[in-house]
């Protein structure tokens, strides 16, 4: 567990001294004056399925066991009843070959394949909807007080992003509480990572939350729901057919997250009003993100 983890309690927080997700790179700026800043890693990832090549994903290189395990989850080709016998990574060849007791033949599923709008060019395969509609998520209260406390402790943690920037974060949460907090330069790799680590570690989902710094597309509120977490919120904003798809399972959809505002476009049931807006302080300037007050 890294420092940050243990100054926030977190089971997994971003480490930004880890060796190969940054490097130190040289240049000019306006004044023409040379400065050397941090700019954040990205290399190939091969991911096996069995003896079956599935996709391969730019990553900044961390986690590629959950991040492999979670996109075939979230791609269902990887079943619930489906026992994993094996996850193998091979660094230097920069594959990970997911092993199950099931047989692998996705070969119609791999020809429909719909280009996302996540950066680092996600990649969904068959049918995006297909399975939606037997998605039941818990009707689990989430309190006001919570959503203030969270963005306050995700946004004043250590991350790759304040260090180098280009790089989204996905966060599972608990109550007020972060519990594991993923980077990629590619929103849709960490929301991937956190299913990963779910699977592996027999987590539930019911009672939680999926913080996000990326925007609320189809893609994501798809990637949630799949993961039967029924909370989604950003300090980002929304895209129309995300919130057309959130509506339509009942997933609490909450957006445009900074200092006392946010909006709730979907499953507002679920919020507790519990916390007065003008008892909690504005942002500082220092973590704000890009995308923080867009549309």
């Amino acid at each position: 567990m890294n420092k940050a983890a243990e100054e926030s309690k977190m089971l997994i927080a971003p480490d930004t001294d880890a060796d190969g997700l940054t490097r130190s790179v040289e240049g000019l700026d306006q004044a023409g004056q040379q400065q050397r800043i941090s700019v954040v890693e990205e290399r190939p990832l091969t991911i096996f399925l069995n003896g079956q090549e599935i996709v391969t994903a730019m990553t900044i290189g961390d986690y590629p066991e959950y991040l492999a395990l979670g996109f075939l989850r979230n791609q269902r080709m990887l079943q619930e009843d489906e026992a994993v016998l094996g996850v193998d990574f091979d660094e230097e060849l920069e594959t990970v070959v997911v092993r199950t007791d099931g047989q692998t033949s996705y070969e119609e599923k791999l020809q429909k394949k719909t280009q996302t709008s996540g950066c680092a060019v996600g990649t969904m395969f068959g049918d995006m909807m297909e399975g939606l509609d037997e998605v039941a998520l818990a009707d689990t209260a989430v309190k006001t007080s919570c959503l203030y406390a969270l963005a306050h402790k995700i946004n004043t943690t250590p991350s790759l992003y304040l260090k180098a920037g280009a790089i989204h974060g996905t966060v599972l949460c608990q109550g007020d509480q972060p519990l594991v907090y993923m980077e990629d330069v590619g929103r849709h790799n960490a929301v991937d990572k956190i299913a990963g680590w779910m699977l592996t570690k027999g987590v539930g989902a019911d009672d939680k939350i999926l913080y996000t710094t990326g925007r609320l597309t189809s893609e994501i509120v798809i990637k949630c729901a799949q993961m039967g977490i029924p909370v989604l919120a950003s300090r980002s904003g929304f895209t129309a057919w995300g919130v057309e798809i959130a509506r339509q399972v009942g997933l609490t959809l909450i957006g445009r997250m900074r200092g006392k505002r946010f909006t709730c476009l979907s499953g507002e049931g679920r919020l507790v009003w519990d916390a007065d807006p003008d008892t909690v302080g504005d942002e500082a300037k220092k973590h704000h993100r890009k995308g923080a007050a867009d549309g």
